[in-house]
């Protein structure tokens, strides 16, 4: 059964493998982007079942001007895919002001009130479902990478909330947590940070090494990728949780044994902090 997919960030990695397999299956997406440049083949292919609009999700009023006029324009969209995004590479203290705001913006705020204008929508239509793109970086953090997983351990927990808040609305919430992927992300779009001397040798470099294509490809496929997200829309109920890659899976599960185990260690303590009991 064809549905009508909304999905930010058309224009390159998941968001143009997604665009190019549900157009090619018969769906409808309406896809955003910050230029056109690059979706004209879908433009030129599917003139009936695909359209386009140009935003920047850092813009909030605009996001919501936009939702509201694609709601207005199409009698129903089934799904909305928030996909825009990208990496910031450096150690913190080598990030720039503007850098950190803008990456929240993008990859955070952005996917946010993404979310927050489509509710209304999908309420009262009856049903939706909502899949965000996180990252296994939304629950393992690795050196040179922190303002991108402040993005996406915040996003996940945000998503984790409306999830609980609008199941009983029939609107379904899934975060998906891809591992490393064949993408521009990786191998084009990633921003690095100026590099400062003391951070020579560092493991907040260590990042240098993952971007270069010469040291091995990620195993991750996104057409692959791309294929199980879709699919993902008609499972009831919505998995909340979808881990892509094996190498996602395992350094995710790795980590969270570890987190747990060390929690384990701090019974005593957690006690400690109580009022003693009939108190």
């Amino acid at each position: 059964m064809t549905k009508t997919w909304l999905i930010t960030g058309v224009s390159s990695g998941f968001g143009h493998q997604l665009t190019a397999q549900l157009l090619a299956s018969g769906n409808t997406v309406i896809g955003t982007v910050r230029n056109t440049k690059k979706i004209a083949d879908f433009e030129v292919q599917y003139p009936d079942t695909f359209f386009s609009k140009i935003l920047d999700v850092t813009d909030t009023q605009a996001i919501h001007q936009t939702v509201d006029a694609i709601f207005n324009e199409h009698d129903t969209v089934d799904v909305l895919v928030n996909n825009a995004g990208y990496g910031l590479f450096g150690a913190a203290e080598e990030l720039t002001d503007d850098q950190v705001n803008k990456i929240i913006g993008t990859d955070l705020t952005g996917s946010i009130q993404m979310i927050r204008s489509v509710l209304p929508h999908f309420r009262a239509q009856g049903h939706g479902r909502i899949i965000q793109i996180s990252s296994y970086g939304g629950q393992v953090a690795f050196p040179g990478n922190s303002m991108y997983h402040a993005a996406k351990f915040g996003i996940e927990g945000f998503a984790e909330s409306v999830a609980q808040e609008v199941g009983a609305f029939n609107i379904g919430v899934t975060i998906v947590e891809p591992g490393g992927a064949r993408t521009e992300f990786r191998y084009g779009s990633a921003q690095v940070a100026t590099e400062l001397p003391a951070y020579e040798g560092n493991p907040a470099h260590a990042f240098k090494q993952m971007l270069d294509p010469a040291n091995g490809l990620a195993p991750g496929d996104p057409a692959r990728m791309a294929a199980r997200i879709i699919e993902s829309a008609d499972q009831e109920p919505a998995p909340l949780r979808m881990v892509l890659g094996s190498d996602a899976l395992k350094n995710t599960i790795a980590t969270l044994e570890k987190r747990v185990a060390d929690y384990k260690t701090q019974t005593k303590l957690a006690a400690s902090t109580d009022f003693p009991a009939g108190e």
